[in-house]
């Protein structure tokens, strides 16, 4: 079986953690490598909050992807060895339904009528995509940040329906730091003025809120040393402006203002509402795992030391949880400059460790 480029996979309809139910469910995605005789070689990737169905380049978008260097004929996801599957988000805005999908009750896009969603719903959807490719058991899921937050969703929801799990750079539960630089961003986009309560489609959209929440974010992404090493004190024009209205001084700030304005030409900001509110409630812990269900799930949970956003120590707590549980868990700690970003920059030695755990999964 063999699939490729931007696809889409539509049902009926979803039951939501809040008990209510969206109608008609679109989830975007994209595929890489050949699905064996058996379906027992596929592999899903699950992607960060801003990320999306497009993780590497394929037959049908030949533009790289976010984990381009991760994916690939001899890389950590080996398309020559496993079907590898990637969906965007339910909530996202490349292609699966949310907040900017119309609903099919009033044939306008939902806006703040979308109900509030959970990682749960998110995985929920996830399974309903698998199932029909015909799936029973994947090999692996795999994510950094909120991906990873989804890969240990699926093992707690769904532990005999996979193998393995690869968590980078995530926590159990968002800490009230991480909550509140996630609530400073949706403040920011509901104080614009274009944000209208959710319903500017159609008419000027909320970019300057959209891409002050994006600045914010990307600066917890980085860490000092890394931005030190890319700006230090570096001067645009080599010279102060003297100006608040002017071109940024520096050349971080100029770096920002260009991650902000990119930001908003490519996600909804009531997309950026509902996905990081989804990540705020997310919660597991140890007794939400069942070993009983399947006692062969293995788990890799990778951290960086200059992660700032998602430290070490949470990565540590979520294998300490797991092997108290009973389950095969280890846990590597990898020293970087790039700080939370580090799961998409550090490419060679995260795929040594991802490929000596995944080897021995597939006979």
């Amino acid at each position: 079986m063999t699939l490729c480029g931007h696809q889409i996979f539509s049902f009926d309809n979803l039951c939501l953690t809040s008990k209510k139910t969206i109608q008609k469910v679109d989830i975007a995605y994209e595929t890489w490598g050949r699905l064996d005789n058996q379906k027992s070689n596929a592999i899903l990737i699950t992607h960060a909050f801003s990320g999306d169905s497009h993780a590497a380049k394929n037959e049908g978008n030949k533009q790289d992807g976010w984990w381009e260097k991760m994916i690939g004929s001899g890389r950590a996801f080996d398309t020559d060895k496993y079907f590898i599957i990637c969906s965007n988000v339910l909530g996202g805005c490349a292609g699966s339904t949310g907040p900017s999908s119309i609903n099919p009750k009033s044939n306008k896009p939902y806006g703040l009528t979308f109900p509030v969603i959970t990682l749960g719903d998110i995985v929920h959807a996830q399974k309903k995509l698998i199932d029909s490719l015909g799936i029973k058991k994947l090999l692996c899921v795999a994510g950094g940040s909120m991906g990873a937050m989804q890969s240990l969703q699926w093992a707690v929801m769904y532990p005999e329906s996979i193998a393995s799990a690869i968590v980078i750079s995530a926590a159990m539960k968002h800490s009230p730091q991480q909550i509140a630089f996630n609530e400073v961003g949706r403040q920011s986009i509901m104080a614009d003025p274009d944000w209208n309560d959710g319903n500017y489609y159609g008419s000027k959209e909320p970019e300057v809120g959209l891409a002050i929440a994006r600045m914010i974010g990307h600066i917890t992404y980085m860490s000092d040393k890394s931005m030190e090493q890319k700006f230090s004190r570096r001067l645009k024009e080599n010279k102060f402006s003297f100006d608040f209205g002017g071109k940024p001084d520096f050349e971080v700030e100029g770096y920002l203002h260009y991650k902000g304005n990119s930001f908003v030409k490519r996600f909804d900001a009531n997309s950026y509402l509902y996905i990081t509110k989804a990540m705020d409630y997310f919660e597991v812990c140890a007794e939400d795992f069942c070993l009983q269900k399947n006692p062969k799930l293995k788990f890799l949970t990778i951290a960086f030391g200059s992660d700032w956003l998602y430290p070490p120590y949470q990565s540590q707590d979520i294998a300490r949880q797991l092997k108290l549980k009973g389950y095969d868990a280890s846990y590597c700690e990898l020293k970087s400059t790039y700080g939370h970003d580090s799961f998409l920059l550090e490419i060679d030695i995260q795929a040594k460790l991802i490929k000596g755990f995944l080897n021995p999964l597939k006979k």
